[in-house]
């Protein structure tokens, strides 16, 4: 079920961004109504709009809303093993342990990023969604390593279009199976959804933009250690093309890799881990820099890879 609503643009909001006009005509977060364009439930004069479109005064605009899913909410939990790498008014970064989620979801009864800055008394005071506030970008459960959340709506706005804007720069460390053919490279290949699985994804011709750059760090026994710098940050995306690429992460049989060599090291988990963020602070415009090291699972699984 959905409805539907049709606007005119006033005077008021002239040049402002259609996701920015809908959401204060409709009283809408701005997320929802970003999410509403990028979907394809809203036309400006009978045409699909970028989210970046400009508004002009008098225009109609046709959206239409689905009916919302109902959302988890945020239950305060310490997430044992979660530190603070970096907290200030503005933002807060956090290096995250393997079994935690950004945020609540429906189905997942776990500690999740922002129920343990609840816990911790780090507020979070930004539009969007009640269980998604200040969450800028994602990593999945069972990866670890650095994220930075938005306490405030200017970090939140800014963060958001610097991460659209791939002006973030993401720097991850992997292992792989076996030694890809080329020690360094970049791998360009569209991702999607999975036609076989919905908590899969896959290289699909249909599927959105997506880049990986990768160099390797260390040849091990069996595998390989890489540094990985994503230049797009879809769901799954280094699992995904390191799988595309006939090597996947080791620890991850989602993705084809061999359960056996990762029981023989001890890992219950893909070996993967956001090492480093670099972008522009929301509030001084000063370039900040946090780095990671690794965890004690993946730290002990690789040493056992140096020596099998």
């Amino acid at each position: 079920m959905s409805s539907s609503r049709t606007l005119m643009v006033p005077d008021g909001l002239a040049g402002e961004r259609v996701d920015v006009g809908i959401s204060r005509m409709l009283g809408l977060s701005r997320t929802r109504a970003a999410d509403l364009v990028s979907a394809g439930h809203v036309l400006i004069e009978g045409q699909a709009p970028a989210r970046s479109t400009r508004l002009e005064p008098g225009a109609m605009i046709f959206v239409e809303l689905p009916d919302e899913k109902p959302t988890a909410s945020v239950r305060p939990q310490i997430a044992e093993g979660m530190s603070l790498v970096h907290q200030d008014d503005d933002i807060v970064v956090i290096d995250k342990p393997v079994g935690v989620a950004a945020h609540p979801s429906t189905g997942w009864s776990g500690p999740t990023v922002l129920g343990h800055l609840a816990a911790a008394g780090v507020s979070i005071r930004t539009s969007g969604d009640p269980d998604r506030q200040g969450i800028v970008s994602r990593l999945d459960v069972g990866t670890s390593g650095l994220m930075v959340v938005a306490r405030t709506e200017r970090a939140y706005t800014t963060l958001k279009d610097a991460f659209r804007a791939r002006e973030v720069g993401k720097v991850y460390h992997a292992v792989c199976q076996g030694a890809p053919d080329q020690p360094e490279g970049t791998i360009e290949a569209p991702i999607g959804r999975s036609p076989h699985h919905d908590y899969k994804f896959a290289v699909r011709r249909d599927g959105k933009y997506s880049v990986t750059h990768y160099s390797t760090l260390e040849a091990l026994h069996g595998a390989t250690l890489l540094r990985i710098q994503l230049e797009t940050g879809r769901t799954h995306q280094i699992r995904v093309h390191m799988s595309a690429l006939h090597h996947p992460l080791v620890g991850d049989p989602l993705y084809g890799a061999d359960p056996t060599l990762a029981e023989k090291v001890g890992l219950i988990r893909q070996w993967l881990h956001a090492m480093e963020l670099t972008f522009l602070h929301p509030a001084t415009g000063d370039p900040v820099t946090y780095t990671s090291q690794y965890p004690r699972d993946l730290q002990d699984s690789l040493d056992s890879l140096r020596t099998v």
